[in-house]
């Protein structure tokens, strides 16, 4: 997400920071190539002009050019803007004082509406709630059916009335959660292809029967300055409280992302970043401006992180760790648990600085697989004690993993010197969460190694 956008304004502030003391003409450079670098990430044109004179008025006076650092204080500026633009502070879900809280999802048809109604769901559920999904859509084919299947999936519960009038599958569904214990009521209704007024009624007769806490429009990232305008028109319509913008990981431009507040006035509450069930994420505007500008995003890393590893596990690993007993079951343990995090590219791109070099290193997600099937072809003894490894066993394990001789012997080796590498810290926690390999040959790209722990 936001790839071009972020490369271009990276690439400005690099030129920026040579110069050392700037002059108000470098300012000026600089701004007109943050202006185009918006715009073909298609950005608002009206929202561009503002952003540009906003950051500009600041950069240009004195406290700015006549200090020490004045790159440093031009990108402080336009990284305090851009949170801004993005709406400032992070969007929550208003939880009722007494329950149920009803949350009412709209959007148009292709959006992802049914599947984001999911992935709500079981964020809330993670996070100790009792969610009821409501099946509203009775005019898309097997709309009801997808919502049933994606709520089994998640283990939360579907209410449906068949092609019963939407209002009263609505109210019936606060009876329902009333009567069984569920606090969060997530409305799943019709979409269309485009805007009408039969849409637009439906809506708000639904709206004024249930009341909702929070009235969240599902828009497609994708569909870039269409997604702000589909959003103004729901909100002049009905009164949104927020936004979930999907597909973020498919769009390199993001202009949708960086015009929505600016223009509708609205919220971007949640973001859906890939296909599976915990790919949305809340959205944090300083996160997201720091991804942009380069600069990270550790907390987002360390939440993801304290939900995909298992404390008691973390713990039982800390002790093999001081006793020198790190096996390659543990190794493959740990490399289940970095899955659930997402691709090590993604991850990768939330370490202040790593992001910058990604461009120059290969990431091949299939060695995780790789890895994976080499480890499984071993015999348990094999993956205690290593080192009895040699040309028949590793033959017999290259043949039942698929891979070659030459990629056991490589695995075997890193992990070896993982394995030195760990005993010359006395401390385990000094060590970082990823390993590296030797660096490339000159002139040749570096390939990203096996995955580390």
């Amino acid at each position: 997400m936001f790839q071009g956008l972020s490369e271009k304004l990276q690439e400005t502030f690099k030129r920026l920071k040579g110069k050392g003391k700037l002059k108000e003409e470098d300012v000026n450079e600089a701004m007109r190539e943050v202006r185009v670098a918006l715009l073909e990430a298609d950005v608002n044109f009206k929202v561009v002009k503002d952003f540009v004179a906003k950051v500009k008025e600041r950069c240009i006076g004195q406290e700015v050019l006549e200090s020490l650092s004045p790159a440093q204080q031009v990108i402080k500026i336009v990284h305090e803007e851009m949170i801004e633009l993005m709406g400032g502070a992070s969007g929550k879900i208003l939880i009722a004082s007494k329950p149920p809280t009803v949350i009412l999802l709209l959007g148009l048809q292709g959006a992802g509406k049914t599947t984001h109604a999911a992935k709500l769901a079981n964020m809330l559920k993670k996070q100790g709630k009792h969610p009821l999904l409501v099946a509203c859509d009775i005019y898309r084919p097997a709309a009801i059916k997808q919502l049933q299947v994606l709520g089994e999936q998640i283990k939360v519960p579907v209410f449906s009335m068949g092609h019963e009038d939407p209002t009263k599958i609505a109210q019936a569904s606060i009876v329902h959660a009333n009567q069984n214990g569920q606090d969060v009521v997530i409305i799943d209704t019709a979409g269309r292809l485009h805007i009408n007024e039969e849409l637009m009624t439906e809506l708000r007769e639904i709206k004024s029967a249930v009341k909702p806490h929070e009235i969240l429009l599902v828009v497609d990232a994708m569909t870039g300055q269409d997604a702000v305008n589909v959003a103004q028109s729901f909100h002049s319509e009905l009164g949104l409280d927020g936004v979930i913008l999907t597909k973020l990981d498919g769009d390199t431009r993001g202009g949708g992302a960086l015009s929505i507040k600016a223009v509708t006035g609205c919220t971007i509450k949640f973001v859906g970043i890939g296909e599976k069930m915990d790919a949305i994420e809340a959205f944090h505007p300083d996160r997201m401006a720091s991804r942009i500008l380069g600069m990270g995003d550790v907390l987002t890393l360390i939440e993801k992180a304290q939900e995909s590893f298992d404390q008691k596990k973390a713990k039982e690993m800390e002790e093999k760790l001081r006793k020198h007993e790190f096996t390659l079951d543990d190794f493959l343990d740990q490399m289940q648990q970095m899955k659930k995090m997402g691709p090590l590219s993604s991850i990768l791109e939330m370490i202040p600085g790593v992001g910058k070099q990604l461009k120059d290193v290969q990431i091949d997600e299939k060695d995780t697989a790789r890895v994976e099937a080499i480890i499984r072809s071993m015999t348990k003894e094999e993956r205690r004690k290593p080192v009895i490894i040699k040309d028949s066993r590793k033959k017999r394990i290259a043949k039942g993993s698929g891979t070659s001789v030459q990629d056991v012997g490589r695995l075997i080796k890193q992990f070896e010197q993982m394995q030195k590498m760990m005993k010359q810290f006395s401390n385990p926690g000094a060590m970082g969460m990823f390993g590296g390999g030797k660096k490339g040959k000159k002139g040749k790209k570096p390939k990203f190694p096996f995955p580390t722990v």
